[in-house]
């Protein structure tokens, strides 16, 4: 059977049973913070099992894609030379909840296992739960008894085995049970198999199917308890059952992975065997792992789950350097995993070009330092020893990843010194929170946190307020650092600024020029107006620069906008890597791996303007994270959040977890000006724009240009475009005129300079300055003297704006048969004039410092010549 039978038969098998089929959940979890990677069937079914939720079905059959490359579920070292393990996988699985149990899950897994797809009992095992004294659990008879009386499970195949191979759990408390797992031996003959050999395990037995039977809850405690509702949870490996069915004893030679490494063996022109098989296959893997995780809208990152795409990326940018493939070549490959697994997950196919867009950039951005960092590796190997220092050099300088190193360096036979890197890191992360601390200290004056309640927030329904102060600073310059038990100053976070405005008492008023959180609460930063530093206590009036915050509130509602327009235009991959919002202009980063078109552009532009004439209402509430998430809120993967949280509804357009401060409808606006956009990192961009008044003042600018332009130009607007073209090609045409003429005078000036060659050990040779005028044509001067010289060498030198120009030419007779190269020649006569360069043999250029040196460097021509030719 092809493998995308055997996918799609174990799927009609069960909904024969009467099982609902459900998509694959996301390989990125969209609601699990706990989780970097689905990395198993049960995932999407969780909140069932734990009892959050329900479904409207009872019975299940799907095929989920995976993750394992982190965690306790890490694979990533046995990937390449185990025959079975991945990094990306599909899991197979039919579930009960609260349905069916033991007894149909047995007879259906043997059903179309021997029947449906025929395969050799002889060659069958199960496993069941033995039992575990010390939690009160019995022996899984149960399980035991009916793999004899429901199936013909040869006797004696049934073998019992501990919690840790036969008792799942979710966790160290929760839904938890015994499983039974099917095994397949692999061997040459089915008919010398023995209990003991199964147990000694190895490559000739693969689990091909475990079947979970939660039936128990585990409390906080660990005590178990019997559950109400008993489930079933199954799961098959794709690439193993395919293995299987296609008699193949490695799920590499299964028509699952040889299209994509044909495909890689057609890119590097190597055949896949010896150490090429073991790099094919890891980068067939990890590729395919990309692909997915890309389309699910995952992003190469510096940490979390983007750190484990990075790591994987480059692990396979180093495979592919072991096949000769020195560029990027991964972003070639998604569409052979679109060929083969697109039908199954249409998402891969409709994100292709993107996914290979971040592949790309991604790997050439590596590429830069990869060679290097190989280089220093082989130097750094000679040591016998990698140590934590040199791992960690070429983790922060070169980015590899602490497993790429052990992985080279187990090839070598070299030991890694895990701890000294771990060491190494931990002191960098020190210097970091040193330095953040110190910049935080000196502009804030920063300490331990406050004691007792103080900083109390009214500023999203109060913009001024009756305060007590806490704790009062000013320095002698009139610098003042207040805290207040209550205020309605936003502080700065989430990218908003912190509020300006004026905080009055009895004898004193402070200009508040910025607000931060700091000790544990709100920190006002301003100056003295009035009043002395004593004067700083009791009870204040507090009031917001109302229109700084009107203006601040505008932009940080734009953001949302903006985020979800650039979503509905470049795709729901977009994700907010950062943002700016202050009075005056907004900017928004986010994470998309190619520059916007100008049509999407506008598009962008458009839609933003369009919810702010619809006059949205904005409206904010709180609710419990994993509701708010269920909700579709849009969250910053890496960001801790507390458990009730605030969510911002922009009408039905948008809806975001964020704590800043907004307008109360997007009429309040007004308008919304884009006014750039462009890279910042791989696979990051930023855009920056403008609303309201300076959306306005924006457009009013634009237009004094173009009228400015207009009247230079003698010009409407409507025609300028028209008329710049015009200009511009004027100037293209009066360039090339200008260059032909060049070409004319250097031709003359050829036949002017070979007349006055003089000759060095029987060697034609011109060394001579030319004219400022001539310093743009030296290159074609110098070509013209080779062509005319015949056989011979030439050294020009000009000064342009103070600068120097030396250019040498030989000839190729004389390069052949007496060794001559221009670029030793140029970089001589330079360094008698303070300069240096080099280049080819026929030609080399160079630059020097000092114009009143060229005049002798040249006249030392004949000297140099004569010392090379000695050499």
């Amino acid at each position: 059977m092809k493998s995308r039978e055997i996918r799609e038969d174990f799927q009609r098998f069960f909904e024969e049973h009467g099982h609902q089929r459900v998509p694959s959940a996301p390989v990125v979890p969209k609601d699990d913070p706990t989780l970097y990677f689905t990395n198993a069937g049960m995932n999407q079914f969780k909140d069932v099992f734990l009892g959050l939720g329900r479904r409207d079905y009872t019975r299940a059959v799907d095929t989920q894609k995976c993750i394992r490359v982190s965690g306790k579920h890490n694979d990533l070292e046995e990937v390449g030379p185990s025959p079975r393990h991945h990094t990306f996988f599909e899991m197979l699985g039919n579930w009960s909840f609260g349905d069916y149990f033991k007894r149909e899950a047995i007879g259906w897994a043997w059903e179309l296992l021997t029947r449906r797809w025929g395969i050799d009992r002889r060659r069958l095992w199960a496993t069941v739960f033995e039992g575990d004294p010390a939690s009160g659990l019995e022996p899984d008879t149960e399980a035991e008894d009916l793999w004899r009386q429901t199936t013909d499970l040869l006797e004696g195949r049934v073998v019992r085995l501990s919690a840790k191979d036969n008792f799942w759990e979710m966790g160290a408390s929760g839904p938890c049970g015994p499983c039974s797992e099917i095994h397949y031996y692999l061997g040459d003959d089915p008919d010398k198999q023995s209990v003991e050999g199964f147990l000694a395990g190895g490559n000739d037995y693969v689990e091909i199917w475990n079947l979970v039977f939660i039936q128990y809850n585990r409390d906080e405690q660990g005590q178990l308890h019997l559950l109400p509702a008993k489930h079933v949870d199954t799961g098959m490996g794709f690439e193993r059952i395919s293995a299987v069915l296609q008699g193949a004893k490695n799920n590499y030679d299964t028509d699952v992975f040889k299209p994509l490494i044909a495909r890689v063996a057609e890119l590097s022109g190597k055949a896949p065997e010896g150490e090429a098989q073991i790099a094919m296959r890891v980068i067939a893997d990890h590729v395919r792992a990309l692909t997915f995780a890309i389309a699910d809208g995952a992003l190469p990152a510096n940490e979390g789950r983007g750190y484990v795409l990075r790591r994987l990326l480059r692990r396979a940018a180093r495979y592919g350097r072991q096949l000769e493939l020195h560029q990027p070549f991964l972003h070639q490959l998604t569409g052979a995993v679109v060929a083969q697994l697109g039908e199954a997950f249409p998402e891969i196919a409709a994100k292709q070009s993107h996914i290979s867009l971040v592949l790309r950039a991604e790997e050439e951005s590596f590429g830069k330092t990869l060679d290097r960092g190989l280089e220093i590796f082989e130097r750094l190997s000679q040591k016998g020893q990698l140590s934590g220092e040199d791992t960690f050099q070429l983790y922060d300088t070169y980015g590899f990843p602490l497993d790429l190193t052990q992985l080279m360096a187990r090839e070598r036979g070299l030991s890694v010194d895990t701890e000294g890197f771990e060491a190494a890191l931990e002191q960098q992360r020190q210097r970091a929170r040193h330095a953040g601390r110190s910049q935080f200290k000196a502009r804030e004056g920063v300490e331990d946190a406050l004691p007792g309640p103080h900083s109390r927030f009214v500023g999203y329904d109060e913009l001024e307020a009756e305060a007590q102060v806490v704790r009062a600073e000013a320095d002698e310059d009139g610098q003042v650092r207040l805290f207040l038990d209550q205020t309605p100053f936003y502080a700065e976070s989430g990218g908003q600024v912190g509020d300006q405005g004026l905080i009055e008492g009895e004898g004193f008023a402070v200009q508040i020029e910025s607000t931060v959180k700091a000790r544990g609460g709100y920190l006002h930063l301003g100056r003295l107006l009035a009043g002395q530093a004593a004067d700083l206590q009791g009870k204040v009036r507090a009031r917001v620069d109302v229109e700084a915050r009107m203006a601040a509130a505008r932009n940080h509602t734009s953001t949302h906008l903006l985020h979800e327009a650039l979503r509905r235009v470049l795709g729901e991959h977009v994700g907010q890597m950062g943002s700016l919002v202050t009075p005056e202009r907004l900017r928004f980063d986010f994470s998309h791996f190619a520059a916007l078109e100008p049509d999407q552009l506008r598009q962008v532009a458009g839609i933003v303007n369009e919810q702010i004439r619809a006059d949205l209402e904005v409206s904010t509430f709180e609710e419990d994270l994993a509701r708010a998430k269920k909700l579709g809120a849009q969250a910053l993967f890496g960001e801790k959040y507390e458990q009730r949280v605030r969510v911002v509804r922009i009408g039905a357009f948008s809806l975001e977890l964020c704590g800043g401060t907004h307008v109360r409808s997007t009429g309040q606006i007004g308008a919304f000006e884009l006014l750039a956009e462009g890279g910042i990192a791989a696979g990051t961009r930023r855009a920056e724009a403008l609303t309201g008044t300076g959306a306005e003042a924006a457009g009013w600018q634009q237009r004094q240009v173009l009228e400015h332009l207009g009247a230079l130009l003698n010009s409407p607007s409507p025609q300028l475009p028209e008329k710049v073209e015009a200009l511009l090609a004027r100037q293209r045409e009066l360039e090339r005129a200008l260059g032909e003429a060049r070409q004319r005078l250097a031709a003359v000036a050829v036949v002017e300079l070979v007349a006055a060659a003089v000759e060095v050990e029987g060697i034609k040779v011109v060394a001579r300055r030319v004219e400022e005028g001539q310093a743009a044509a030296l290159q074609a001067l110098g070509d013209g003297l080779r062509s005319c010289l015949g056989s011979g060498v030439a050294v020009l030198g000009a000064v342009a704006e103070g600068k120097v120009s030396l250019l040498a030419v030989v000839t190729d007779d004389l390069i052949k048969g007496r060794g001559l190269k221009a670029g030793d020649l140029v970089r001589q006569v330079a360094q008698l004039a303070g300069g240096s360069g080099g280049g080819k043999p026929h030609m080399a250029q160079a630059g020097a410092k000092d114009p009143a040196l060229l005049d002798p460097a040249l006249a030392a021509v004949p000297h140099l010549l004569r010392q090379l030719l000695q050499v």
